[in-house]
């Protein structure tokens, strides 16, 4: 198995290893390749029919420069007495059409890239939820694995097809900007580098642009990441009741529009900055454009351009104006899109350890022992580790049990043996073999695991135990016996719908449960895997003690012959486990059955007593064994 990763990136560390990447024409192609093969793979026909449509637009507006000089041409002939009234409509007819065309294929253009845009969002979408649901489980427990997937998120998603558009606007400029030029050449050839000279300002300004843009993003991720929670927590069902029951709108508002506010203000000052280099850019160009306009006079002063040359060449330099910045802007945007497209290649390759998760051959079908080999697992971020060289042993048809105060590493060590997370030292072994010998895929399998923070999912009762195993579509018998088995039936079949009954009230018809209905149906999932190690992790904590008493005195009847690992910190409910483990600070301090721990006198004797002691007499409670 891989080791996990966190997901750990250094901001400052990531900003310098983008303003290393130096804005060359070699990292501009390796863009541009990089995004057409992403939107050539979500839609091929969309994308050569916005290339063709830009052909087609810059073919229109050339065309519309030579038909306006063709019309002032006639419009000239007719003052000076000439009868050519058919050399006057066919121009005007054609430049109608040339710019009724060119809106078409505009609006259509906006239609498709709409469409476009929603597919390669669509590709995005798929390859991000591949890692978040691939990648080990630890990266869940670092907060620099969250600022990735929040930056990924909010930027990186739409910037493939950005680059694209830029692309496709590059695309369409450069051919629009050769047909105009090459009409503005035959009128002057003086004018078009003019012209090109000044598009240069505001490709300066642009690349100061883009690395502000990408700096910003970087350092507000954790802002942003506070406002979406600080919104969901003032927006969802399941804290909604405590909200109103300590009166925390009012102080939940105010820390979210404290954040919010804070945002605000960064992104004023930050879009000063931008708009202060867009205007200096700008008028940079502007002084060329003028500098161009000023030649224009100046050919017609000297009798170099004709009259209805210059007013097609007025015309042309405005329409070229408009392409070369068109052009240095799609250059602006890929690039400024090129710094989240590395940040977003960096989290997608995330998912390649995960993909090992599914190579190797298969796990046994059943072991003889399954155990922990002295494990230790360091959370990311923490110096200490929560378990340290743990040893607990389960043979085949065993219900063992671990117990322990909160923290003490009971949950971690369950994670282990559950494939989930992987020991910084030792091995999880089945019959003496390292799991990780064999496709961790399989391994998982094989294991069900009920956990106490088990999903609540907003689907009907069948799917919701169903998910206990996804291998193969559900069938009902299984459902039901599953249900019996963890007695969540009788709850299930008693609404309008039984088990079609959706279990969330955020959808028509449906039904929401107590928590320890709930916890029955969680259990009934992990009956309905069949897996040969079931581990459950405080599968009581939501059940009355005699609910509670009743589920592990019916544990081993309901497994039949599997093996479980039961984690609780409730001393009485494991005493008939097969054999006892417990935990404190994160490691085994003694181990046995419920009597030959007692005898020990050892912490479960203590622990033992001191919670008989709040349900007896002293004296009882001291005698309890």
């Amino acid at each position: 198995m891989a080791a996990p990763n966190d997901g750990h990136v250094d901001p400052a560390q990531l900003r310098a290893q983008a303003r290393s990447q130096r804005k060359s024409l070699s990292r501009l192609s390796v863009l541009i390749r990089q995004s057409v093969r992403l939107v050539w793979a979500s839609g091929r026909g969309l994308f050569l029919g916005l290339l063709a449509l830009q052909i087609a637009a810059a073919l229109a507006l050339a065309g519309q420069v030579l038909a306006v000089q063709a019309v002032l041409a006639a419009v000239l002939d007719l003052e000076a007495g000439s009868q050519a009234s058919a050399a006057l409509w066919v121009p005007v007819l054609l430049l109608a059409v040339l710019t009724a065309v060119t809106s078409i294929i505009s609006a259509v253009q906006g239609h498709m890239q709409r469409l476009l845009g929603e597919r390669v969002a669509r590709s995005m979408w798929d390859q991000v939820l591949e890692v978040s649901t691939g990648v080990g489980l630890a990266s869940f427990e670092s907060p620099d694995f969250f600022n990735r997937l929040q930056r990924v998120q909010s930027n990186a998603l739409s910037r493939p097809y950005q680059v694209t558009q830029g692309l496709i606007a590059m695309g369409g400029a450069l051919a629009a900007g050769i047909g105009v030029g090459a009409a503005l050449v035959s009128i002057s050839p003086l004018l078009l580098p003019l012209l090109i000279i000044g598009g240069v300002p505001v490709l300066l300004s642009s690349r100061r642009e883009s690395r502000l843009e990408f700096d910003f993003a970087m350092t507000q991720t954790p802002v942003l990441r506070m406002r979406q929670y600080l919104t969901l927590v003032q927006t969802g069902r399941e804290e909604a009741k405590e909200v109103r029951a300590f009166g925390l709108a009012a102080w939940l508002h105010a820390r979210f529009a404290l954040v919010y506010d804070t945002y605000l203000g960064d992104l004023s000052r930050h879009l000063r900055r931008r708009a202060t280099l867009s205007v200096l850019g700008n008028l940079g160009s502007a002084v060329v454009l003028v500098l161009t306009l000023a030649a224009l006079v100046w050919m017609i002063l000297t009798g170099q351009v004709t009259v209805a040359g210059a007013g097609a060449a007025i015309v042309a330099i405005r329409m070229l104006a408009t392409q070369i910045q068109t052009l240095f802007a799609g250059v602006q945007r890929i690039f400024e899109s090129g710094l989240f497209l590395e940040d977003l290649r960096g989290f997608l390759a995330l998912a390649e350890p995960a993909r090992e998760d599914v190579r190797g051959p298969d796990a046994p079908a059943g072991f003889a022992a399954v155990g922990a080999d002295r494990v230790s697992f360091t959370y990311p971020g923490s110096e200490q580790p929560a378990v340290r060289e743990a040893t607990v042993d389960l043979r085949a048809g065993e219900v063992v049990a671990v117990v322990g105060e909160n923290g003490s590493g009971k949950t971690t060590l369950a994670k282990m043996l559950a494939g989930l997370y992987e020991p910084s030292t030792g091995a999880i072994r089945w019959d003496g073999t390292d799991i990780r010998q064999w496709s961790l895929a399989s391994v998982r399998s094989k294991i069900a695991v009920i956990f106490q923070d088990f999903v609540r999912y907003a689907l009907s009762a069948e799917d919701n135990i169903a998910t206990g195993d996804v291998s193969q579509p559900p069938t009902s018998d299984r459902v039901r016996r599953a249900a019996r088995a963890a007695g969540a039936a009788e709850a299930i079949e008693s609404m309008p719908d039984g088990y079609a009954t959706p279990l969330s009230r955020l959808f028509a018809g449906g039904r929401d449960l107590s928590g320890g209905q709930w916890q029955r149906v969680a259990i009934a999932r992990g009956y309905y895997r069949d897996a040969q190690l079931v581990i459950l992790d405080e599968p009581s904590a939501a059940l009355d003690p005699r609910a509670e008493h009743e589920l592990f005195a019916s544990l081993r009847h309901t497994l039949e012959g599997r093996t479980a690992l039961f984690i609780s910190h409730r001393f009485s409910t494991v005493r008939a486990a097969d054999r006892i483990y417990v935990m404190d600070a994160g490691s085994v301090v003694e181990h046995g059955t419920h009597e030959e721990l007692m005898a020990a006198e050892g912490q479960y004797a203590d622990l033992f007593r001191v919670q008989a002691a709040a349900y007896l007499p002293p004296e009882q409670a001291g005698e309890t064994v």
